[in-house]
């Protein structure tokens, strides 16, 4: 796996693509003289984070003929203040669902991701109590 970046302004935005090409804007915060062009790179870890989960979640309930109607995820971290680096300490994920879905088979797919199958969740376990919860609307 191999991800480029490129700079694109002479401060902290950069352009960054994967094997897909498709760009990913990265910029710092306007505290630090960022200037919004792209989400943070610790936002970006929360973002793969959801992305990994919901492939797994999604594969996993259509495998069970289940129908998702709608699939929302809001992944929030708490970072540890006054050290460097500042890591997560706490993050949970929270799966938001629509459609006629069995409650026990969508319990099973978000365990099955976040205990065995996604990576991301795994590497930050190391560093991080990451916990999760749903809802079937």
């Amino acid at each position: 796996m191999k991800v480029e970046l490129k700079r694109v302004n002479d401060a902290f935005h950069f352009e960054a693509v994967g094997a897909a090409n498709v760009p990913v804007h990265i910029d710092g915060s306007p505290d630090i003289g960022g200037v919004d062009a792209g989400a943070r790179p610790m936002e970006m870890i929360l973002m793969g984070l959801g992305g990994c989960s919901a492939i797994d979640v999604v594969l996993i309930l259509q495998k069970q003929r289940q129908v998702i109607e709608d699939l929302i995820i809001s992944v929030e971290g708490e970072r540890v203040t006054n050290e460097t680096p500042s890591v997560f300490k706490t993050i949970h994920v929270h799966y938001s669902f629509k459609g006629d879905l069995s409650e026990d088979k969508v319990k099973r797919a978000i365990d099955l991701s976040m205990e065995k199958y996604c990576s991301v969740t795994a590497i930050l376990n190391k560093t991080a109590e990451v916990t999760h919860s749903y809802s079937i609307n």
